[in-house]
């Protein structure tokens, strides 16, 4: 009775031992943008089990296709493990020809070029396949051309080796950093719509270890989609995630802390090697007193497979807790009400992007008809009633009118009108601090409140910084010198609205740009504060980015638009990014314009002071964010509903700044509480409730 078991564990020893290749046949590749697959059954290999031991060595191909950097290549194994062998790479070139994937190779496939030929390491790791799944099953290669109706392509042929001394999934059971985990049952993830799935989030909190095993903060429904413009074409990708309930409805939920809310991202920074662009560019904005995007650093696992780090953050929108303007409804189409809130955008109408108007001003190089494009962001475009669209695009035409008008600079009754000065200020530095080489054209949010409360125009907030801070090897990103509102390069099709040139004709904004310089490289932009920012962020992230990097190996290796030279550790991307921030700070003090007599900041008596609570209701620990516009004595006091106050803390000075603060309040019995800020000696209140 145990020859027929002894056969096989014999048969199975000899392929251990031996390395076993089988082959499948192609076909044409389809120039609609649809997968195509190709599968191959190696039918002796019932019964293997594959770890590192035995597993997937390689994955050879042969394809003919004029542009392979519109291609994606992938390999599918029979429990639905998905593995990025080739994404966008090859440039102009064509074909791949003899062509194999090897963890083992030395040469990333993203450093070859087309026609290629030889052994690549694959964009992810082959090793993720030999998870003990077994060996017999329908394998599958899929091609997709990335840019349907281009080109047509055929598939030849391809074969996958198994063997001995096999390559295995990372190991990943802890991290210092929160655990993002979601799985939507192998379900490829679309651009849009959003596709259901489940989400939990392990955060143990501030210096406690979170492990997979741990129960999680969070574990619900979600609708999850691919999010991104032209980061879409890296093999690491971002995306947009909505709180669900089991019947698909959006469900506002407080996550790693944040203010309750529906829609959130989880960006995944393939470009920034240092992962500090983006969340330094919000820390500086909300340093400067703006509302900026929450985020939180993470590592994701998606349907099994380890992603890397990740920055879970707040997606823009309107909210008390977010942008903080005025609701407004379809059926608010008069009066005070008509006037806000609004927030729109300058972007591409990729992406998110979507339905505007067209700027009847153009920008200020416009060699080939380049036009500036506004873009409804809120109300949302299947929102927003006719009454609103025409609204909100008058305003601006009367704003930019005035900012065109030989009395621009008059205090009444030109653009500052309609705009707040303060808000262009520091967007102005956040672009030129990081000389975003899409700053101002692309990416730039703008919002308008309600007549009632303050009804103006003002910037922000800032969003999309990875090709920014020394990130990008075209039209001057790359250098310390220079202005990145002085784009120099005409004949791209996006180009910088006319306002910032103009603004920089006023001598009342140079003066008020060249206080606010002085005053905030004092504190909250000085040298010291970026180096203390990096090196708390980064170091941080030591851990975790030795994963990342295994799972995406390039460290060293160009990822568009990477400036030259090409870090090979993730030490040397913070020190380079530190050095360039600094030489970038002293070039931009030896070169503002304008003068000034005082080093105090604009006067930011337009601005609100506004209190956000969260969570609420509440537990234990109530949060309190606020906002200083100018150096100011604060306290804070808690009082119930028949007017005792319950809690006071004694007055503190604050520099200009946002601040968060908590209060331990398990002791308070359930209930509405208000909470009240002194802020020299002007009250602000918000309410709260106090759960069980």
């Amino acid at each position: 009775m145990r020859k027929p078991f002894l056969l096989i564990s014999l048969l199975f020893s000899f392929f251990i031992a031996n390395a076993q290749t089988f082959t499948g046949s192609g076909g044409l590749i389809p120039a609609d943008g649809t997968p195509a697959y190709y599968s191959i059954v190696p039918t002796s290999l019932a019964g293997s089990i594959l770890t590192k031991n035995f597993g997937v060595l390689t994955v050879c191909i042969n394809l003919n296709h004029p542009n392979v950097s519109d291609l994606e290549v992938a390999l599918i194994s029979p429990d639905g493990t998905k593995v990025m062998l080739s994404y966008a790479n090859g440039g102009d070139g064509n074909n791949y020809t003899n062509t194999c994937f090897s963890d083992k190779a030395g040469t990333p496939v993203n450093e070859g070029s087309a026609p290629f030929s030889g052994s690549y390491k694959p964009e992810e790791m082959l090793g993720y396949v030999n998870n003990g799944q077994t060996g017999f099953g329908t394998w599958q290669l899929s091609v997709t051309d990335l840019n349907p109706w281009a080109h047509n392509g055929m598939f030849i042929n391809w074969s996958i080796t198994f063997g001995p001394d096999a390559t295995a999934p990372l190991e990943f059971t802890s991290s210092n950093l929160p655990i993002v985990i979601i799985d939507t049952e192998i379900q490829p993830i679309p651009d849009d719509p959003k596709i259901p799935g489940v989400m939990k989030i392990i955060n143990n909190g501030p210096g406690i270890r979170n492990y997979l095993t741990d129960a999680p903060e969070f574990d619900g429904t979600i609708g999850i989609e691919v999010r991104g413009s032209s980061s879409q074409m890296f093999p690491k990708k971002s995306y947009g995630l909505e709180t669900w309930d089991i019947q698909g409805n959006s469900v506002d939920t407080s996550l790693m802390g944040m203010p309750s809310e529906s829609d959130w991202i989880l960006n995944a920074n393939y470009t920034d090697k240092s992962f500090l662009r983006n969340v330094m560019a919000y820390q500086v904005w909300e340093n400067m007193g703006h509302y900026a995007t929450r985020y939180e650093f993470c590592e994701l696992m998606l349907n099994g497979q380890y992603k890397g780090i990740y920055i879970f953050s707040e997606k823009i929108k309107r909210d008390k807790d977010r942008v903080n303007i005025a609701k407004l409804n379809p059926d608010q189409n008069t009066g005070d009400q008509l006037t806000g809130g609004y927030i729109f955008k300058v972007d591409k109408q990729t992406g998110s992007g979507g339905s505007g108007w067209t700027s009847s001003y153009a920008p200020s190089a416009n060699p080939n008809g380049q036009t500036i494009f506004f873009q409804y962001e809120y109300p949302k475009e299947e929102d927003i009633s006719s009454q609103q669209k025409t609204y909100i695009k008058n305003y601006v035409y009367s704003w930019e009118t005035a900012l065109k008008s030989s009395n621009f600079t008059d205090t009444t009754n030109g653009w500052r009108k309609y705009a707040i000065e303060n808000t262009f200020i520091d967007y102005f530095f956040v672009n030129e601090i990081s000389k975003n080489v899409d700053g101002y054209r692309l990416s730039t949010f703008l919002h308008k409140e309600r007549d009632s409360k303050g009804g103006k125009i003002r910037m922000g907030p800032v969003w999309d910084y990875d090709i920014a801070w020394h990130n990008a090897d075209y039209c001057g990103g790359d250098i310390t010198t220079g202005w990145a509102y002085q784009f120099p390069c005409p004949d791209d099709y996006w180009q910088v609205p006319f306002w910032w040139s103009r603004l920089l004709q006023d001598p009342l904004y140079k003066s008020h740009l060249k206080c606010r310089w002085l005053y905030l490289r004092q504190n909250s932009l000085s040298d010291a504060w970026f180096d203390s920012y990096i090196d708390s962020i980064s170091g941080n992230l030591m851990e975790a980015q030795e994963r990342n990097f295994t799972t995406w190996p390039i460290l060293g290796v160009y990822v568009w638009p990477n400036p030259w030279p090409y870090a090979t550790t993730y030490e040397g991307e913070v020190n380079t990014l530190k050095a360039w921030v600094h030489n970038r700070l002293a070039w931009l003090d030896s070169n503002m314009p304008g003068t000034c007599e005082t080093t105090f900041a604009v006067d930011y008596t337009e601005a609100r002071t506004e209190i956000s609570l969260y969570p609420n209701p509440v537990a234990d620990v109530l949060h309190i964010q606020f906002e200083t516009f100018s150096k100011s004595q604060i306290a804070i006091s808690i009082i119930n509903q028949q007017g005792a106050v319950l809690l006071s803390t004694a007055a503190e000075s604050r520099p200009v700044g946002t601040w968060t603060e908590t209060l331990d309040i398990a002791a308070f019995k359930p209930g509405v509480y208000v909470l009240r800020l002194n802020v020299d000696g002007k009250y602000f209140t918000s309410r709260f409730v106090k759960g069980v």
